[in-house]
């Protein structure tokens, strides 16, 4: 099972990834240009650089109803897309939950195989033995193939930070900035409702007996320190500035009394951070909880009329998994409640782009959706088989692989239907393996084209050995999970990244984690020293994540080359990446071996156009 247009092959490309494709506002032109001098042709700095263009909600077409389709939301809990003429028939199939429960069963039981979890470890340490032999083999090569490419080192090449939460964007550093300016600048701003009462920020911090003077980092307490090893409890309050939740409804949520401008305001220092150092990009998780339908609209009509629109930055939507909350507070009847709120929106802004303007816009700039919480929370099995979601009406959370399921199927059907109208599509990356159950890694594999976190599959050989043929993303965050679950010197990224596996350093949570104002370099260089990662190393890491993002495919070909998406080697361009073709051979290679070990005939080894190590060499 995979998401529905997430093949990223030229015949069945997302709309997004076609060459045809608008982006608006479009990004910042070349920041050098090809001159003559002397006879010879070199390249020059522009000055002044050029700038992004500034979105105008205006400049957006809105398009009409298309009459010709319709949706529903059956009992199964999965949207239905059928044509006006025929409302009975689906036009798009989903699997069901059974196909899906079905598989999941097979795939745990074949990962607990003994001679499978006994096969899987060899070929996993016979993978990181001979990356380790073709270390030794080609370190001097590599490096000085390196050293021949203009203008690119470690610095010069793009990365994106594919699993960042927006509300934790910013260091603790700039937030405390931030808020002192506030104090200074508008103490008397009426910046939130409470007791009864209007409250100006000056107000607020005398109610806590605070002045701007006595703010400082250990007052604002928001690092993850000791206490919160395996707690993630706690870990969640380190969202409240100075233990407060007040402070963190005035700066950290877009839904207050001021319509979340002062997180735009932080918004945009963030981004005005990412656009000066030019090579990181983020994509900043912000949340859609399923408590009301309205939830879509707020947050759209946040983003446009702030103007958060950045060529360095795309968005994901976070699901927080909290049925349990909602039902315990009845803002939510049943879990097909829950679905409704997060997907009918979706749906209405798909069939009539005019009924959500804003939406529709704000979509343009979403690429993928995420499920969120605390994964080692006890799965408390509420029924002996799971009913379909509108007779899910118990207290208890649905465990991991109900909610997964349900958000996929419903992207899949989504997916399909904005396809057929050429609006952009869904990818679907959520949390998984960070903790709990290794099962939820493999209702992941089965949904999934990324993952973030998945240290587990250290647990679990074989489907550590299925992500590496499948090559399925995985965002690691070493620093947090440092901090949460695991110590740094136990991490598996080393050897993931060793054996192949599609792997990318993420930040997680800077405001948590990180100290320095480009917290994605500080985990580059924590992991670099740490872990003896050479700079070919990191490019290749840097590369991978740009692979795993949502972005364009125009932005793509201009940040990796333009082959990028062409299967083998020659995607690879040394001039964009840094990295030298005899390392994108040998991972090449070593894929295509494995895969013909396990698949046979059916995978074609090496085609004859594709180039060998020794070819390289020679």
């Amino acid at each position: 099972m995979t998401i529905s247009n997430q093949i990223s092959t030229p015949s069945d490309a997302a709309p997004q990834d076609k060459d045809d494709w608008t982006i608006y506002p479009g990004p910042p032109g070349p920041s050098y240009e090809m001159v003559e001098r002397d006879g010879n042709l070199v390249y020059e700095k522009i000055y002044p650089p050029p700038k992004q263009e500034e979105f105008k909600f205006e400049d957006v077409a809105i398009p009409g109803k298309d009459e010709a389709f319709g949706f529903r939301l059956p009992e199964s809990g999965v949207y239905v897309i059928h044509s006006a003429a025929t409302p009975d028939v689906p036009l798009y199939p989903v699997p069901t939950m059974r196909d899906f429960y079905a598989d999941l069963e097979q795939l745990v039981s074949v990962a607990a195989d003994g001679p499978m979890k006994s096969f899987a470890f060899r070929r996993l340490r016979f993978l990181e033995a001979k990356f380790q032999m073709y270390t030794l083999l080609n370190d001097y090569q590599e490096l000085s193939d390196s050293k021949r490419v203009p203008h690119r080192d470690f610095y010069n090449v793009r990365k994106v930070d594919t699993h960042v939460h927006h509300s934790s964007c910013m260091n603790q550093k700039h937030l405390l900035r931030f808020i002192k300016a506030k104090m200074r600048k508008s103490p008397n701003e009426t910046v939130i409702f409470r007791d009864g009462r209007h409250m100006s920020l000056a107000e607020v911090f005398a109610s806590l007996n605070l002045t701007s003077y006595d703010l400082s980092i250990d007052t604002l307490d928001m690092h993850a320190h000791k206490d919160s090893f395996h707690r993630f409890d706690k870990f969640n309050l380190k969202y409240n500035p100075i233990g407060e939740s007040r402070l963190r409804e005035i700066f950290l949520k877009t839904d207050n009394y001021i319509k979340g401008r002062y997180l735009a305001e932080l918004t945009k220092e963030v981004f005005d951070d990412l656009e000066a150092s030019k090579y990181q990009n983020a994509e900043y998780r912000i949340s859609i909880y399923g408590r009301s339908m309205s939830e879509w609209d707020k947050l759209a009509q946040w983003v446009c009329d702030n103007k958060l629109f950045s060529s360095n930055v795309r968005w994901l939507i976070q699901v927080p998994r909290l049925y349990d909350v909602y039902k315990a507070n009845k803002t939510v009847n049943n879990f097909s409640d829950m679905i409704k709120n997060i997907f009918q929106p979706l749906y209405e802004v798909t069939l009539d782009p005019s009924s959500h303007p804003h939406l529709h816009i704000f979509l343009q700039r979403v690429i993928g959706f995420d499920s969120v919480d605390d994964e080692s929370k006890v799965e408390k099995r509420a029924y002996r088989r799971y009913p379909p979601p509108v007779d899910w009406d118990v207290p208890q959370n649905p465990p991991y692989s109900y909610w997964l399921f349900y958000l996929f199927a419903n992207l899949c059907s989504l997916n399909a239907y904005r396809k057929g109208k050429n609006m952009n599509t869904f990818v679907f990356r959520p949390h998984a393996g960070e903790a709990g159950d290794t099962e939820h890694l493999g209702a992941a594999f089965l949904t999934a084209s990324g993952i973030n976190h998945g240290i587990l599959l250290r647990k679990v050989p074989a489907l550590q050995y299925l992500y590496y043929l499948e090559q399925i993303g995985i965002a690691m965050s070493p620093l947090s999970n440092n901090a949460l679950f695991l110590d740094y010197e136990r991490n598996p990224f080393p050897k993931f990244f060793q054996r192949g596996l599609n792997v990318s350093l993420s930040t997680d949570d800077p405001l948590q984690f990180h100290f320095t104002k480009e917290p994605l370099i500080e985990e580059y260089s924590v992991a670099a020293q740490i872990w003896k990662l050479s700079g070919v190393d990191m490019c290749e890491i840097a590369r991978n994540s740009v692979l795993q993002s949502g972005w364009e495919a125009q932005i793509k070909r201009h940040w990796l080359g333009d082959n990028y998406d062409i299967p083998g080697p020659s995607s690879n361009d040394i001039t964009r990446t840094n990295i030298p073709n005899i390392r994108a051979v040998y991972r090449w290679e070593t894929l295509m071996e494995e895969r013909n070990l396990i698949f046979g005939g059916w995978c074609n080894l090496v085609t004859a156009s594709t180039p060998t190590v020794n070819d390289i060499q020679n």
